[in-house]
């Protein structure tokens, strides 16, 4: 039974990992050019017109570098070299924080605090009594 659940939670969960279809895709027509530092792989079709990355673990379109994006959109040819060295202005790695504990929350927002600071554009409500 349980090997019946891994076998579905794969086929269905597209965001844990590749799907079924793009893995045939890749076993079938892909060429693996490359891997990142965070172990992604990187693939193109024998004709070199189509391009695409099989993430490792979670799938999430921030986890691609910047060297890597530039060569998937086709925005150049070269590859990323091994040995890019960081700029000094570069900042590390910080995955997408969206719904997490670790989401920006700025002053004022309900979901930092949840009181709202006043504000000099404030107004009274209307009341029909007044």
């Amino acid at each position: 039974m349980k090997f019946l659940a891994t076998v579905f939670g794969w086929a269905f969960s597209w965001w844990h990992d590749a799907t079924p279809g793009t893995l045939l895709n890749t076993w079938f027509i892909g060429v693996k050019v490359g891997d990142d530092s965070f172990g992604n792989r990187y693939f193109q079709s024998k004709d070199a017109k189509r391009r695409w990355v099989i993430y490792n673990g979670i799938v999430d379109g921030s986890r691609v570098p910047s060297e890597w994006h530039g060569w998937l959109h086709h925005t150049h040819d070269e590859m990323p070299s091994p040995d890019i060295k960081k700029k000094s202005w570069e900042k590390d790695y910080l995955p997408n924080l969206s719904g997490t504990e670790g989401a920006y929350h700025p002053t004022g927002s309900l979901a930092s605090t949840g009181v709202r600071q006043a504000a000099t554009g404030d107004y009274e409500a209307w009341s029909p009594n007044a």
